[in-house]
């Protein structure tokens, strides 16, 4: 599976376990390396390939060597986990798992966990930051849920989603071609990628994507709101808008996005400021964007963003200059 995988990006070819576990640790994901067998000497048989790929991290990594690895968070990013070879066994809170070839999990940030990998263990690792999940959910679903995208810790088989994995083989071949800088034919990859993430494992993003047919004034709201976005809504205009009452108002979007109207619509202007920063057409500073959608309080309004986006929007700013 995944043959000569990311060939021209070798960080390291047999190497010290240790040495791959400092380059993991800056570039990967925050993790401990221990030996299953405290008392073997460590032959230098671990091999790294790495590289940045349109905001993505792609990893293949193989420790020659039976370890356990206790990751006590991952901050800000998820990790799609593929096993190419041998196997892997996860320790989640409540669930343990094992994983053979073909077969992957996501991880969800500041999700604690420990592993093992056999001997044989060789897996692709794609890392990908909590902005990139939270915009395309956004784009797709309208609004993200209060606790943030949460993927479910089931495994799945690649041999069976046969269209996954051929996305998946073409990223890393592209990834793998030069070292050239083509962003502009990589963004659509990782743009593809991250939607078949969303596709592929349970998650709570898909909860308020569909509205009932018969709840037409709620379908109406929402207009409303994405169309007067910068101005100071409350509920009781929702209400007088939709015609109905404010309890309402508040049962209507309990039903479909578990929230409130008032967070709703903070979110919503979270997004679309966004959306105004990332497409390059805000040339002014954060601060007059900010006060153009009513966020008074900067420094509310800067951490409200970082907890949805997983980044400030000072960063997100200068990324798109």
């Amino acid at each position: 599976m995944f043959s000569n995988v990311l060939s021209n990006t070798v960080i390291f070819d047999q190497a010290h376990p240790l040495e791959v576990s400092e380059y993991v640790n800056r570039h990967v994901g925050h993790h401990k390396l221990e030996f299953a067998d405290r008392e073997c000497s460590r032959s230098p048989a671990s091999r790294l390939n790495h590289r940045d790929f349109a905001g993505l991290g792609l990893s293949s990594i193989s420790y020659g060597d039976q370890v356990d690895v206790r990751c006590p968070e991952l901050q800000g990013i998820y990790h799609f986990q593929v096993v190419t070879r041998g196997e892997c066994h996860w320790r989640f809170r409540d669930k343990s798992v094992r994983l053979l070839p073909g077969q992957a999990l996501m991880v969800n940030p500041n999700e604690q966990v420990s592993l093992t990998y056999s001997a044989d263990c060789e897996k692709v690792v794609v890392t990908v930051p909590q902005a990139l999940i939270s915009e395309v959910s956004l784009h797709e679903a309208g609004l993200l849920p209060r606790e943030g995208i949460k993927f479910s810790c089931d495994v799945i088989n690649l041999n069976k989603s046969l269209g996954f994995l051929k996305l998946l083989e073409a990223l890393l071949l592209e990834a793998n071609e030069t070292e050239l800088d083509l962003s502009h034919l990589q963004l659509p990859y990782r743009d593809i990628l991250i939607r078949k993430l969303l596709q592929q494992f349970d998650s709570n993003a898909a909860s308020g994507r569909d509205l009932h047919a018969n709840d037409r004034s709620f379908s109406h709201l929402l207009a409303y709101v994405e169309a007067n976005i910068r101005d100071d809504l409350s509920v009781e205009e929702l209400a007088q808008v939709g015609n109905v009452s404010v309890r309402t108002v508040y049962n209507l979007f309990a039903k479909y996005f578990n929230v409130t109207p008032k967070l709703f619509i903070k979110q919503s202007k979270l997004k679309s400021l966004r959306e105004e920063l990332v497409s390059g057409k805000a040339v002014r500073n954060v601060t007059e964007v900010a006060l153009d959608y009513g966020f008074t309080h900067l420094g509310r309004f800067s951490s409200d963003y970082r907890k949805m986006f997983g980044e400030l929007p000072s960063e997100t700013l200068r990324r798109k200059r």
